[in-house]
């Protein structure tokens, strides 16, 4: 059994899995979205927690289970008769009968001076994620992206300070416009050209103008892609979500593609789901796939005893 991905989702789907006596491979490239956090959060019993501290935590405990991870980058899966075999980047080349992908997205930032620099620090896209530690501070939203005027809303609830900058976005409608402005949220006409950033923080938004508007943080409602490229040669590929946010990987609940004995969990189908919801994903996940290859094991068992005396 193969999981690309070493993140929650991939973990715990290789929990699952390791639990149920399955031989597993993690592949992780050791790239995760949220390494820039300082902390994990919405995870009960693990609000904080740095990212890379709670993947030490699962890791010591699917090892427990027989789980090998295995540092390296897929770089493409082919079909086998017994499954599926991944080749990584250092031409190693793991095998087996399923494949789980977890690899997540990757975060489209504007080209905004300042934006990459700070993200993930004073510059934050989830008001769940992030917002309390931003909570009654001068933010700004930068409506880069079909969501922005929603983000701005949820950070709204957490401070009565927040600033709309329109920049170059989809423009909102009259009514979303109208709730900005009944909540207080200042609407900011013209292109930004940078953040202004003074001893290591965000200080302000200057526009192109020159005009600089003070802030101590910046939300950005960012457009996602999928991790999705390793999947191609197999017949799976991203398509754009149905919400505009950017791509995903179909998938039903489980996490069941449209490719026989491929799952996928986490942030590369579903582009919303924090950390805790990852990880329950997984967890589904590697259910199903033991299920299904439960399945198979029997149709096995019936081919090999066939012809042979049965208890009636």
């Amino acid at each position: 059994m193969i999981v690309i991905g070493g993140g929650a989702a991939g973990l715990n789907g290789a929990l699952m899995l390791g639990r149920s006596r399955r031989s597993v491979v993690v592949v992780d490239a050791g790239d995760p979205r949220n390494a820039p956090a300082a902390g994990v959060h919405g995870f009960l019993t693990r609000d904080g927690t740095p990212p890379a501290e709670l993947m030490a935590l699962a890791r010591a405990e699917v090892a427990r289970y027989g789980v090998e991870v295995v540092e390296g980058r897929a770089r493409s899966v082919e079909r086998t008769d017994a499954g599926f075999a991944v080749a990584l980047d250092d031409g190693r080349t793991v095998e087996g009968r399923r494949l789980l992908v977890t690899t997540g997205l990757v975060d489209e930032l504007p080209d905004i001076a300042g934006v990459r620099e700070r993200w993930g620090h004073d510059v934050v896209h989830c008001p769940y994620c992030h917002g309390w530690e931003v909570r009654d501070q001068a933010v700004g939203v930068l409506a880069t992206s079909v969501r922005a005027t929603h983000v701005a809303q949820l950070f709204r609830q957490l401070t009565p300070d927040v600033t709309f900058f329109l920049h170059d976005g989809p423009a909102p409608s009259d009514d979303e416009l109208e709730g900005l402005v009944a909540r207080g949220v200042e609407i900011v006409e013209g292109q930004v050209e940078a953040l202004v950033i003074a001893d290591d923080r965000i200080t302000g938004v200057r526009l192109v103008d020159g005009t600089v508007f003070a802030v101590q943080a910046v939300a950005v409602a960012t457009t996602f892609a999928a991790r999705a490229e390793v999947l191609g040669a197999i017949g799976l590929e991203a398509m754009e979500h149905p919400s505009g946010m950017g791509t995903y990987v179909a998938s039903d609940g489980t996490g069941a593609t449209a490719v026989p004995g491929v799952w996928v969990a986490g942030n590369v189908t579903d582009p919303m789901a924090q950390v805790v919801a990852s990880a329950a994903a997984g967890s589904l996940a590697g259910a199903a796939i033991n299920a299904d290859l439960v399945a198979e094991d029997v149709q096995l068992a019936v081919v090999a005893t066939a012809g042979s005396d049965l208890p009636r």
